[in-house]
């Protein structure tokens, strides 16, 4: 088990209840991280489904959680011959913190009727850039817990020259090694800064909503992450991610709803 897993595990109290312990390791700057949140919240919703795949989630973020004891509580909904429904409510101090929808299924190595090519090509991984290392005390733990190396026109905003463009790119990786699974790729999708950055804005970014769907399951290797959006205006902007693995396929794509930073 890695620390990934550790960190991610939730275990079964009752029908529907699971106990979880969120880890300080992915907090970014205080809250924690939303992908991370959803996988905790997967790990639990997974374990109580007929199906071995969380292949669509939503989630609504009504609260920050802090680090430590919390609880998930699964609501099926409804469950078929191909798939399950379910909600799930991460509760901490008996306060609702995410509401999300699960869909579960099980997902199989097929050959795609039809694949689209990534719209961007990506430089290779010796021309691109990571990001410094942040200080000890500035709570961006989550930073040691993965690997990005960025293509370099998207973090211009590190030097002050943004490229006016609401866009990250990146390869992501775990830092433990580790292959990337459905769990993973909830955390990748909402591991690239906010793309809102290079649009000029800065501070943090609070999520409100967000939607991901699970593809395919990712080959081992470096995930790309290529990420954009397409409105900023008045104090909210959305963000997509597309997730593609090592051989190119696409295995997962997200969209999320956020604030504008303030700072």
């Amino acid at each position: 088990m890695t620390k990934f897993d550790e960190a991610t595990q939730a275990i079964r109290i009752d029908e529907g209840t699971y106990d979880v312990c969120l880890d300080p390791g992915y907090a970014i700057g205080g809250p924690l991280n939303g992908g991370y949140l959803m996988a905790v919240i997967l790990r639990a919703a997974v374990d109580a489904s007929p199906f071995e795949h969380p292949v669509s989630t939503t989630a609504q973020f009504l609260k920050a959680p802090v680090a430590g004891p919390a609880q998930v509580r699964i609501e099926p909904l409804k469950a078929g011959r191909t798939a399950a429904f379910a909600r799930a409510t991460l509760v901490q101090d008996d306060v609702a913190h995410i509401e999300g929808l699960i869909t579960t299924a099980t997902l199989h190595e097929v050959e795609p009727i039809y694949a689209e090519k990534s719209a961007y090509d990506m430089p290779s991984i010796e021309d691109c850039a990571k990001l410094p290392d942040p200080k000890p005390e500035s709570g961006m733990n989550l930073n040691a817990r993965m690997e990005l190396l960025f293509d370099p026109p998207t973090i211009g905003w590190l030097k002050g020259e943004p490229s006016g463009r609401p866009e990250s790119r990146a390869y992501f990786r775990m830092a433990e090694p580790q292959d990337p699974d459905p769990y993973v790729l909830a955390l990748a999708v909402d591991a690239l800064p906010p793309v809102v950055f290079s649009a000029g804005a800065r501070g943090w970014a609070p999520t409100v909503d967000l939607t991901w769907h699970l593809r395919a399951l990712p080959a081992p290797g470096w995930l790309t992450l290529l990420g954009s959006g397409r409105l900023v205006s008045d104090g909210w902007f959305d963000e997509e991610v597309e997730v593609r693995d090592s051989t190119g396929r696409l295995v997962a794509q997200s969209r999320q709803l956020a604030r504008v930073g303030r700072g």
